[in-house]
């Protein structure tokens, strides 16, 4: 009698994770182990066709392959790239990255997918499969790629010069006792019931429901988060504005940063360290910026010292990887359903480095297109580093 389990289970915990001919083999020797009608079972078992089981039979009774191969010389379908030689070239014309504008490519204007490499391929002579395609491309070394944020323009050749000059101001800014904030503006968001990128944990089958279209709700509108980093404490404060980004705002984000926090933190501070980017409402060929900033030199008494990152550099602002990744992966998969949400959200973010931050919501108006006249900007006291002037500059309070 044959025992069909034990074929079962000696099929499921070794002859199954076999190579090819090791699976025929290997029912070839049940089928012998087992006797009369041993065929009919083993067959059912594995799955593998009579046919095959006999020639695992002739495997045998064979001498033994060399080692790694597994069919006879000879043995199997050719690949497609041997048997159509003209294949590969013309596989590797297709997708290989070109100029946009050459007539040559079919598919330079569309996404190359497997069905549609292979319908081209088929349209130029070379009949081939969409899994075959996949294939050949693996061997060729290509694998679908996402773009890269990594080129960063013209490199100004006092970049690095810039960054070693920020490092040293900074640290010796900390040295002294001083603060050292870095500033910068977030993305505007839109407020309401729109979906925010990213996933958070919900009752399975129950996500959160969001608007279908990211029509900005005119009564709710956007919000613009402007963040103080404070480099030294590792503290943050935004300041969530409802109208424009402008300088006037900026300013003010440090002046509540500095009310809020700042003053309790360093009570002896004379100075006051800024690190931001050289664009924006915070850039360095912004006039507002600077007025605004010697009306807070004044109002406080601090010598401000400002170091713009360069040109394309404002990923490296320290902001950027202390504060607002953190803020956007706390709220990721949630809709800023209201202004209160937005605040709330960005005052919980934490980290385990001991991140801590404060949000207020700032509502009132600030005008854009302001002009700043030529005598307001001699008026100003500002004075410029020997290195880089345009960068660097010290904006001392007014005495009089």
């Amino acid at each position: 009698m044959i025992d069909a389990d034990a074929i079962r289970y000696r099929w499921e915990t070794v002859g199954c994770k076999l190579d090819e001919r090791g699976r025929r083999m290997f029912a070839a020797a049940e089928v012998r182990t087992a006797g009369w009608g041993g065929l009919a079972v083993v067959s059912r078992i594995t799955g593998l066709a009579r046919s095959t089981i006999n020639r695992g039979e002739d495997d045998l009774d064979a001498e033994p392959l060399p080692r790694g191969q597994v069919r006879r010389a000879g043995g199997g379908r050719r690949a497609v790239s041997e048997s159509d030689p003209g294949l590969v070239d013309e596989l590797k014309r297709l997708v290989e990255p070109v100029t946009l504008g050459d007539p040559e490519r079919p598919l330079l204007w569309v996404s190359k997918s497997m069905d549609k490499l292979a319908a081209a391929l088929t349209a130029t002579g070379h009949p081939i499969s969409a899994d075959t395609v996949a294939k050949e491309l693996v061997k060729l070394g290509f694998s679908r790629q996402r773009n890269r944020k990594a080129d960063e323009g013209s490199r100004h050749p006092d970049r690095n010069a810039q960054f070693e000059h920020i490092n040293a101001k900074v640290i010796a800014a900390q040295a002294a006792g001083q603060p050292v904030i870095s500033v910068d503006t977030k993305k505007k968001e839109l407020v309401g019931n729109f979906r925010n990128a990213g996933s958070d944990y919900r009752p399975k089958g129950n996500p959160c429901r969001v608007n279908v279209h990211d029509f900005e709700d005119k009564a709710l509108g956007k919000v613009v988060p402007y963040g103080v980093y404070d480099v030294t404490a590792n503290a943050g404060f935004v300041s969530v504005g409802i109208t424009s980004d402008t300088a006037a705002f900026a300013v003010q984000a440090i002046r509540c940063w500095r009310e809020r926090m700042g003053r309790e933190r360093y009570p002896k501070a004379s100075e006051l360290t800024i690190t931001a980017d050289c664009g924006g409402s915070n850039g360095a060929r912004v006039r507002l910026w600077k007025i605004e900033l010697q009306r807070l030199a004044d109002e406080t008494g601090l010598t401000l010292h400002v170091h713009h990152y360069p040109p394309g550099t404002s990923k490296w602002n320290r902001i950027e990887h202390r504060l607002f990744c953190h803020i956007t992966q706390n709220w990721r998969g949630r809709p800023l359903t209201d202004r209160v949400a937005v605040v709330q959200l960005i005052g919980a973010t934490t980290t385990k480095s001991g991140l801590k931050v404060d949000c207020a919501l700032d509502t009132r108006t600030y005008p854009k297109g302001i002009k700043v006249s030529d005598a307001e900007m001699a008026a100003l006291d500002i004075t410029g580093d020997t290195f880089h002037p345009e960068w660097n500059y010290t904006i001392k309070p007014r005495t009089s």
